[in-house]
């Protein structure tokens, strides 16, 4: 156990949890063993809750272990959290933590009312917590009620200290409203704080006389125009070097390599494609974006091209030889499901290189730019979990953010 704990304490995610399998082996009776190695299994809440349930029938009284059963349950889509959380609820509901989770719960299984009101108890309960107010407003817009969500976040922003996430949160909640001025003052302010691509489109939009008829497909639709002039802002304002720097790292692992099979996961308007194209015999490239695949479409180096999610993409029959993720899985939190996708999708001795912005310690964490920051530590593990090797994992940055370089990772991983 004390090994468990000074790998835990240091950032070894994967020795923890190994060490913890090994108390639980040592000692079946253990339920300190058995809590702690529910609590580094965040990666597997299925695995998570069926341990915890084992460290309850052994110590039915702790507490944060009833929570954190209920939580991987939740996290792994299992009806049964609804009314473990409402016994929670039921025994601590002056408890945030409970209420907030119960809000999540209900939300993942499309109870947006009750969920948003579980969330407002939560925010009752600690008024000063932004990721439970920036939940609640998200979640407000969903269910459509925009004013609702505007009316939450006005008087938090009052105060001196900004939070550009917020901002941003109640310029789409304006948008949505059709009110492009209140949008356009909301998302200046953001930008002030902490600027952002997708941010600055809308505001360059906005000033630029559009959306006086703004509605909620307008701003989901925005990216999408914004696709005419996504590669001068992106490469020319902020630096953008991802395609570059993982085309060395390829080259670097691979060598010289011709005739590859590729599939470009959110290939945008096919800057990477470029990068990849004499390297490929078969080049294919996905995006979200219809716009950007038109844009990639145009650019050419593509002989394939589809609107739709990455992992989706990479369950299809297909068998590649690279998979490329170029500032896409800055999006994405939990990168388990990417990663076994991944596994799965590549031929024997393929590989799959990718851009992430760096976090120093943990797992991984949602930024006030709304982009996801991911560890060391954290692609180790969930790169083992997937049954691929580290090949290459190296600091780089990918980009620009008011001048100065963001902090971030290059990697390639490998199927034996």
């Amino acid at each position: 156990m004390e090994v468990g704990y000074q790998r835990l304490y240091a950032d070894e995610s994967a020795g923890a949890r190994s060490a913890f399998r090994m108390a639980v082996a040592a000692d079946p009776t253990s339920a300190e063993a058995h809590g702690a190695l529910a609590e580094v299994l965040d990666a597997e809440p299925a695995v998570a809750a069926r341990v915890y349930e084992r460290a309850l029938r052994l110590d039915p009284g702790r507490w944060s272990w009833r929570l954190g059963r209920a939580e991987a349950l939740a996290a792994a889509g299992d009806e049964a959290a609804l009314s473990v959380f409402q016994d929670l609820v039921a025994e601590r509901p002056d408890a945030a933590s409970v209420r907030r989770g119960h809000g999540r719960a209900l939300a993942r299984a499309g109870r947006t009312a009750e969920a948003a009101e579980e969330l407002r108890e939560a925010l009752v309960l600690r008024p000063d917590d932004r990721d439970v107010l920036a939940e609640l407003a998200e979640l407000l817009m969903t269910g459509g009620d925009a004013l609702a969500a505007v009316e939450l976040l006005t008087p938090a922003l009052r105060r001196p200290d900004g939070d550009a996430g917020l901002h941003r949160l109640l310029g789409h909640a304006w948008a949505e409203l059709r009110e492009p001025a209140k949008a356009l003052a909301a998302l200046r302010r953001a930008q002030e704080i902490e600027p952002d691509d997708r941010t600055a489109a809308l505001v360059a939009a906005l000033e630029g006389g559009e959306g006086a008829d703004l509605s909620a497909a307008y701003v989901r639709a925005l990216f999408d125009r914004y696709a005419d002039r996504f590669d001068s802002d992106l490469v020319g304002k902020l630096g953008y070097a991802a395609p570059r720097i993982l085309r060395e790292a390829i080259d670097r692992v691979c060598g010289p390599v011709q005739g590859m099979r590729a599939l470009d996961l959110g290939c945008g308007t096919g800057l990477m494609g470029v990068e990849l194209r004499p390297l490929c015999a078969h080049l294919a490239g996905v995006d979200l974006s219809p716009r950007m695949v038109e844009k990639a479409r145009g650019r050419g180096p593509y002989d394939a091209l589809s609107v739709g999610d990455i992992v989706d993409a990479m369950a299809g029959p297909a068998r590649w030889d690279l998979l490329v993720a170029a500032d896409v899985l800055v999006y994405i939190g939990d990168l388990a499901a990417v990663f076994a996708a991944a596994a799965t999708a590549l031929a024997p001795g393929g590989r799959f290189a990718a851009t992430v912005e760096r976090l120093e310690s943990g797992g991984f964490v949602l930024g006030p730019t709304r982009r996801y920051a991911h560890s060391v530590a954290y692609l180790k593990e969930s790169a083992a979990a997937a049954g691929l090797d580290v090949l290459l994992l190296e600091e780089c940055s990918p980009r620009r953010e008011k001048q100065a370089p963001v902090p971030g990772l290059v990697f390639v991983l490998g199927k034996a």
